[in-house]
């Protein structure tokens, strides 16, 4: 198996785990806010579901983003 298919394997199974804790972890969760878009703005969402689903997809593509330092 080649090395981009672990790396994105690994990476969406835990990205996927971290999402479902995410949604057990805000079952009595109160506090919501509104997201504001240049046009538009979306529904009351928690926060705690703003902030962890930016932070699993900031995971998710930091996963994607290849350093080879060792490289010159």
């Amino acid at each position: 198996m080649s090395l981009f298919i672990k790396k994105f394997l690994y990476s969406a199974i835990f990205n996927s785990c971290l999402f479902v804790l995410l949604f057990i972890g805000i079952q009595n969760s109160s506090n919501k806010s509104k997201v504001n878009f240049l046009i538009n703005e979306t529904v009351e969402l928690p926060i705690s579901f703003l902030i962890g689903s930016s932070f699993i997809l900031g995971s998710i593509l930091g996963s994607f983003i290849d350093l080879n330092i060792n490289n010159k």
